[in-house]
């Protein structure tokens, strides 16, 4: 019998899950499908600046693991960039954060709140 899957832990799902070309009819047959993990691999090691240790702690699982799925997520955008192909967001095996975390962007986080606030006095100064 196989090992059970691991569930990767997500912070949030996506804002947008569909990006197209401009001037381009959207065909889904097309598009090229990232899973939410990947997503979030490229999220949290490409725009939040964590290595791939960091991510794997965050994540809950092997620095292996977040290797080999943000290899994919790298494989997949490239893909969407230099055909001109649509990207869509869907799918993965993850499990959503349940907000107790210590160090993660969802809603009920120190660090959220903390960028959060943040934000307001930003847009007070303003």
């Amino acid at each position: 019998m196989p090992r059970p899957k691991k569930w990767r832990k997500v912070c949030c799902m996506p804002k947008n899950v569909e990006f197209v070309p401009a001037g381009e009819d959207f065909r889904p047959s097309d598009a090229v499908v990232m899973t939410v993990d990947e997503y979030e691999a490229i999220r949290l090691i490409d725009h939040e600046g964590f290595t791939q240790e960091e991510c794997a702690g965050y994540m809950k699982i092997a620095r292996t693991t977040v290797q080999l799925i943000y290899n994919e997520a790298r494989k997949k955008l490239s893909v969407a960039l230099v055909e001109g192909k649509p990207l869509l967001i869907s799918g993965g095996e993850y499990q959503l954060c349940d907000g107790n975390e210590p160090f993660c962007n969802c809603g009920g986080c120190m660090r959220h709140r903390r960028a959060c606030m943040e934000r307001v006095k930003g847009d007070n100064l303003q």
